[in-house]
């Protein structure tokens, strides 16, 4: 079996990113980063992606200001790139998902969705709410990207118990811990067919 391909879309520090090698290096992970696309110039997530050998290109507001422009272009990579999944880590775009890409673009969110969940919530934005809510209970959630925020069907979840009063810092901290399990177990899932897709719909075996 040939190993399976990854684009990576990023708009932040990349973290995710690196993590994501880190478990395809340790061989926790059967899969190979074909192409990492970020956001704007810049990034962490780009000198993060150089240090590591990975392919970058740089798809934004900035390089493609017209949406459809910028749409195709991200799509044109895509098709160059032959990924079996798209892993979205920290972007902040709305991504097209046309037919050919139904069932294989990912996306992880710092929540147990649908709870803090939708269009303006990412990032420190979710972990300032679940603070300010005093939860005891938060998360990640890996799930099928849809072309609306943080609606596609739900892969994984891994739950985090917080302890009273912690800050928005340290519930970022214990979160990210656990979307770095969750996330490479998402993906191996998928690609050794534990998990499926099919019609919409989330099914394991």
């Amino acid at each position: 079996m040939s190993t399976a391909g990854l684009v990576v879309l990023a708009s932040g520090g990349g973290r995710t990113l690196e993590n994501l090698q880190q478990c395809i290096v340790a061989g926790e992970l059967d899969a190979e980063i074909v192409q990492v696309v970020l956001s704007k110039e810049g990034l962490g997530a780009q000198r993060r992606a150089e240090r590591l050998g990975l392919s970058v290109s740089v798809i934004g507001k900035v390089t493609h200001p017209d949406r459809k422009e910028r749409d195709a272009a991200l799509l044109a990579v895509l098709d160059k790139a032959r990924p079996d999944l798209v892993l979205m880590a920290g972007w902040l775009q709305l991504l097209p998902i046309p037919a050919r890409y139904e069932g294989k673009v990912l996306n992880i969110h710092p929540s147990l969705l649908p709870a803090y969940g939708g269009r303006g919530f990412y990032g420190h934005h979710v972990h300032e709410a679940v603070a300010r809510d005093r939860q005891s209970l938060s998360g990640c959630t890996v799930h099928f990207a849809t072309e609306a925020y943080d609606e596609g069907p739900i892969l994984l979840q891994e739950a985090v118990r917080l302890q009273p009063g912690m800050n928005p810092n340290a519930i970022a901290d214990a979160v990210f811990a656990a979307e770095c399990r969750a996330y490479p177990a998402a993906v191996q899932a998928l690609l050794t067919g534990q998990a499926n897709w099919r019609n919409g719909e989330v099914s394991w075996r």
